[in-house]
Order: structure tokens, then C-alpha cells, then sequence
């Protein structure tokens, strides 16, 4: 499949190529469709237009912008706000090493802008090509159209919010955990992913009555430990059984 695409004639590969950024686009606009959610809760919560644009601008990570609206929108603190958004986005930390790999020896400024728009849709979508220079575009494709459409939802949320009022009268009220069940889903097909969920659950709803809100979530990172445990014994049983047999 590599070699074949590498040794395609140029008009096949341009084809492929603007497959890729057609690709990125159309993910890029879904995911600003939820940025408009995102700027019209973000408005909810108090936040003028000029800070919510500015988060999505800087902060650019939409679980980490639900979970910090989500948390001051239910009356918790700044600091428990900032814990859950800043647990969210380490999990962009794990797709550093895979993307520095299609982006060796660029500059500095590439590697900075690269690393802004390192998130799930942009790695996701890069990974999923087959050559070197295809990563590089469906990285670049994803980033970029997802950066530019998620801001401009944003705006268009942010603008939209005070026209659309009682976020309940809407349904919007449940797009934030409706937010954290799609990132959680897939997850749920493994078994240490359930046994995550389990735990994470259950701290968080024995902390809810006794931590203030916000930190329930923070505290139910506990789960994530227990299923890392899960996980490696799951791998070290299966590493003994391919042994014995």
C-alpha cells in the first residue's frame, strides 16, 4: 500500500492528497458545530465574548473549555475549573511523540504552531495515512480546519448567546455531559476502560456530597490509576499465555 501510493503518478497522488484535505475539512466544520454549543455555554456561564473567543483561541481543546465552563457554571471554583481542564488536555501530551515523528526537522515555529493544534482530530487523522508526507498533511489538514472552524463556532456561539437565552428551553443544558459520554464511549469496549469508568464513577459521586464543586472530578482520576493497573495485567497475562502456548 506504501510503495503503491509513493510510486503513483503525480495527477493519482494530487488526487490523494486533496482527499486528505477534504477530509480534514469536513472534520474541521462538524467539529465547529459543537464550538457554537461551546460559545453559546461559555456565554451562559458569564464569560464576555471577547474572553470565550480568546479561550477557544488560546486554549484550544474542547473538552478541557466544557470542563472549565462546566465547573464555573455549577458554581465552582476557579481553581477546581482550571484542575479539570488541565486533566483533560494532558492527554494531549501522549500524541507528542507520535506527531514529532512526521515533523522532524522542522523549525521551531513549525513545532510551536504544530503543537497547538496537536489534539485528537488532527493526530487521529494523521495517523490514519499511510506515507510520511500524507501524515504531515492530514495532520496540518485536521489542525488547521479544526482550529479555524472550532473559533469560528465559537464566535457564532458567543454571539448567538444572548439571543438564544434559557439554555434549558433549548436542551443545551446537556451538551456538556453529552460531551463526556462521547469521549468516554470507546473506552468502554475494553475492560480496563469499564473498570476506569466504574471507579472513576464511584469516587465521584462519593465525593460529590463532601469536595466542592469541581473537584469530584479531580479526585476521580483514581480510576484512571486502577484501569492503567487493569490494563497491564491484562497485557502481562496475555504475554504469559503466548508464552505457554
Amino acid at each position: 500500500m506504501v510503495s503503491s501510493r509513493m510510486n503513483s503518478p503525480p495527477a493519482l497522488r494530487r488526487t490523494l492528497s486533496l482527499r486528505v484535505v477534504r477530509d480534514g475539512i469536513a472534520l474541521g466544520a462538524a467539529v465547529g458545530i459543537v464550538g457554537i454549543v461551546f460559545g453559546v455555554l461559555a456565554r451562559a456561564t458569564g464569560l464576555s465574548v471577547a474572553k470565550t473567543c480568546v479561550m477557544s483561541l488560546l486554549v484550544f481543546t474542547g473538552a478541557s473549555q466544557f470542563a472549565a465552563v462546566g465547573v464555573v457554571g455549577s458554581g465552582g471554583s476557579p481553581f477546581a475549573a482550571l484542575g479539570s481542564a488541565l486533566l483533560l488536555a494532558s492527554r494531549n501530551m501522549l500524541y507528542g511523540p507520535v506527531v514529532a515523528r512526521w515533523f522532524v526537522g522542522d523549525s521551531a515555529g513549525t513545532r510551536a504552531g504544530v503543537a497547538q493544534v496537536t489534539i485528537d482530530e488532527s493526530t487521529g487523522l494523521g495517523a490514519a495515512q499511510t506515507t510520511q508526507s500524507d501524515r504531515r498533511l492530514g495532520f496540518l489538514a485536521g489542525g488547521i480546519a479544526t482550529y479555524v472552524f472550532w473559533n469560528i463556532g465559537t464566535l457564532i456561539g458567543a454571539l448567538a448567546g444572548e439571543v438564544i437565552g434559557d439554555l434549558e428551553a433549548w436542551g443545551l443544558d446537556a451538551a456538556f455531559p453529552t460531551v463526556y459520554v462521547a469521549l468516554l464511549a470507546p473506552h468502554l469496549a475494553t475492560r480496563p476502560g469499564r473498570i476506569t469508568a466504574l471507579v472513576a464513577a464511584t469516587v465521584a459521586l462519593a465525593a460529590l456530597p463532601v469536595l466542592p464543586i469541581g473537584v469530584p472530578i479531580l479526585v476521580s482520576t483514581i480510576g484512571a490509576i486502577v484501569g492503567a493497573v487493569a490494563a497491564h495485567r491484562a497485557v502481562d497475562t496475555r504475554s504469559d499465555d503466548e508464552e505457554s502456548s
